[in-house]
């Protein structure tokens, strides 16, 4: 009888270890808020994240006046209304999302409107309590037009972007915005460069880092623009060579000067890359997407966290095809953290990328999903994923 009573507890006990080291690995999935296209709009960009865990991203559609907002949403998923932009001088239909500082400001833009007279865009802060200031308003084309691609700000409160169109070639080109307000045209592309606008990266050197759609050789490329205006292509993609191409989103810069980004299209398969580009211009592939469960077409931008683990969202693929959220260690693992399902009401189609806070969470949204039937296929949602 004592042997099979020991023989039971280690069973439970062994059932228990099991069950606990499991959970330990397992990723909680949960949506925050769920899109109505009413006051609280509809098809959220991407989000930041405050030191507080509070949420803040924008809509291009809904909101007050029905031109898109600002909002927040708490760790316990209550939603707010920051800012609800009037289709006026204060500008409209914010594309992007939002960049935030130190003391809780929000930066970002609106791709029409404005005071420039015929909706050509703005650049604005937006203060914790909800009060607006425009940067710029920009003045197609000489300083740029849609400007829909997220802000990047760096240690001294510069903001850079991109525009769509414009500049001197009328081909879009990159910004930046002083912390004193001053505006600046710093670069034209000369030749066609994208579909889409992407958002750069500034080490602390003044140089700036981006990605081109389908420039370099016909594929899309990484450059580098010098404080003084002159770019290099740091790396100018070839399908032929396998590394991928098609860069839809802008790169993030690592502690080393290493850039590290996504291809859409190409890799092993066909369904896109991960890669990181050295200084000098290597470029080496981190992951090549093998399609089906693994994510299909990662067109978001990546995080990584202190270790070097690099997490994004692939816009399909998964185990119902509706998309990803992944994670690839330092030592190039690919995990998938989340696939996306409809039954669910999760949302769906990512296309946006994700943020971490001071403890290892994530958070992003999806521009489609979620269980609001005011949009066909939904108005989208905010979710949260625990390691």
């Amino acid at each position: 009888m004592l042997y099979a009573c020991n023989k039971l507890a280690l069973v439970v006990l062994l059932f228990w270890f099991v069950f606990v080291t499991c959970s330990a690995f397992a990723q909680t999935e949960t949506v925050l808020y769920t899109f109505t296209n009413e006051t609280d709009g509809s098809y959220p960009s991407s989000v930041v994240v405050d030191s507080e865990g509070n949420v803040y991203g924008t809509t291009s559609n809904g909101g007050t006046y029905f031109y898109g907002n600002v909002f927040k949403i708490t760790p316990s998923g209550v939603f707010t209304n920051l800012y609800s932009f009037t289709g006026e001088s204060d500008g409209f239909a914010p594309f992007a999302g939002l960049a935030i500082d130190g003391q809780g400001n929000l930066y970002g833009t609106t791709a029409q409107g404005g005071d420039g007279g015929s909706g050509e865009g703005t650049v604005f802060e937006l203060t914790p309590s909800g009060t607006k200031t425009i940067l710029h308003n920009f003045s197609c084309p000489t300083d740029g037009c849609l400007p829909d691609a997220t802000l990047t700000l760096d240690t001294q409160g510069n903001l850079y972007g991109t525009t769509l169109t414009g500049g001197a070639n009328n081909y879009g080109g990159v910004f930046k915005v002083t912390s004193s307000g001053t505006f600046s045209l710093l670069y034209s592309f000369t030749v066609p460069t994208r579909d889409s606008t992407s958002s750069v990266v500034a080490d602390s050197q003044g140089n700036v880092y981006g990605t081109t759609y389908n420039a370099g050789v016909g594929f899309g490329s990484v450059f580098k623009l010098t404080p003084s205006g002159d770019e290099l292509t740091l790396h100018a993609f070839t399908p032929a060579h396998r590394d991928g191409f098609y860069p839809y989103a802008g790169p993030v810069l690592d502690a080393s000067g290493n850039l590290r980004g996504t291809a859409t299209s190409g890799g092993a398969v066909g369904v896109g890359v991960l890669f990181e580009v050295s200084p000098s211009g290597k470029e080496t592939i981190l992951h090549s997407f093998a399609g089906g469960a693994d994510g299909i077409f990662p067109d978001s931008a990546v995080v990584f966290d202190n270790s070097g683990n690099l997490y994004g969202t692939t816009s399909y693929g998964g185990a119902f095809d509706l998309g990803t959220v992944y994670e690839v260690t330092s030592a190039g693992v690919e995990k998938i953290l989340h696939s996306f399902a409809s039954n669910k009401k999760d949302g769906n189609f990512p296309s946006v990328g994700v943020v971490l806070d001071k403890s290892g969470n994530l958070y992003g949204s999806t521009g489609q999903g979620g269980s609001s039937t005011a949009c066909q296929g939904g108005c989208g949602i905010v979710y949260k994923i625990v390691p």
